[in-house]
């Protein structure tokens, strides 16, 4: 395209007017169109959905999606859906699978097809081959009577009314009901595995999702590395104690290891302008009693609204469910973690 040509494009481009009115229309129109195909699925779940997740569930090796198209995209987030969920799986394109992709699948996979028509050529020229493997075939389309439908073990009904597209065309509200059934077969079988938080987590080690599930446990400190001093202390020994570890603070044990107080950096500001010999003092004369603690198992994410809580600390100490010291942690320990 010369510059002459693009020069009117862009032109006509910014002549064109959008009707706020008849934009907010559509838009609602749409998204009711694909709500309702949505809530249509929920009458029509049945015993096939559950043979499909049982058959899932069960299955030795790993669920294999597949799709052409917009229902290859859709079967590609189910994939990722179902793998990060605790349910094996891949996705593997039709087209690819009859030109060497077909030995990923053995006889110990369940097959989930994906076709709105379920006349797709690709998917269907794939039925005898998997037949002949042994896998087991599920197939999601939006007609019960199509070849794609007969021909598997399991069929998924994901028929809607009609597209949200003005012009009957794209596929919009067909995509939207194959993923929310794809999405329902995912979680329904995480709440049959017994998938945790912590299975999640493991699955899921970084990115936001993973460091929402952080614990304290995986980013405190502990051994040496911790800032510890008897209630028995002198002040100077706790002082030098506190400078040596670099958390800003010792932490105050009784004998049992019990957490009875801290003493900060603030608390021996505040004490210096009031005493003469501070080494005459003992740590727990002028510590913090009742320190703010947190468990092990707690979110680490959690505990930036603890010590963002009025008033603000940067330590919080970790204790056990008798009070006893495990660890400490200080807010630069969150942000080294990108918790913060």
């Amino acid at each position: 395209m010369n510059r002459r040509v693009s020069d009117e494009v862009a032109h006509a481009a910014t002549r064109i007017k959008v009707d706020p009115e008849k934009a907010l229309r559509l838009a609602r129109q749409v998204l009711d169109i694909e709500a309702r195909a949505i809530a249509a699925l929920s009458s029509r779940l049945g015993p096939s959905f559950v043979a499909a997740v049982e058959q899932m569930l069960h299955c030795r090796g790993r669920v294999v999606v597949s799709g052409i198209g917009k229902s290859g995209h859709i079967g590609r987030k189910l994939a990722a859906t179902l793998a990060s969920t605790g349910t094996p799986a891949f996705f593997v394109h039709a087209t690819e699978a009859m030109h060497g992709d077909l030995g990923m699948i053995t006889a110990d996979d369940v097959v989930l097809m994906l076709s709105n028509s379920g006349e797709t050529d690709e998917l269907i020229c794939l039925i005898p081959h998997l037949k002949r493997s042994g896998a087991f075939i599920v197939a999601l389309t939006g007609n019960e009577q199509s070849s794609l439908a007969q021909a598997a073990h399991i069929h998924l009904d994901a028929a809607v009314d009609s597209e949200a597209c003005p012009l009957g065309l794209a596929p919009t509200a067909s995509t939207t009901a194959a993923q929310a059934l794809g999405d329902a077969l995912a979680l329904t079988l995480l709440d049959a595995r017994g998938f945790s938080a912590e299975d999640f987590l493991r699955a899921h080690p970084a990115g936001a999702l993973g460091r929402r599930l952080v614990r304290v446990a995986d980013v405190m400190r502990t051994g040496d590395a911790l800032p510890v001093s008897p209630a028995s202390a002198t002040l100077v020994g706790a002082i030098d104690e506190m400078s040596r570890k670099g958390m800003g603070m010792t932490i105050v044990v009784d004998d049992d290891r019990r957490v009875a107080g801290i003493f900060t950096d603030g608390d021996l500001r505040r004490c210096v302008p009031r005493m003469r010999d501070l080494t005459t003092l003992v740590v727990a004369d002028v510590m913090t009693k009742h320190p703010r603690t947190v468990r092990p198992d707690d979110l680490a994410i959690d505990c930036v609204e603890t010590m963002e809580t009025a008033p603000k600390v940067s330590q919080l100490i970790v204790v056990d469910a008798a009070g006893r010291l495990v660890g400490a942690l200080h807010l630069h320990d969150l942000f080294r973690a990108r918790i913060v």
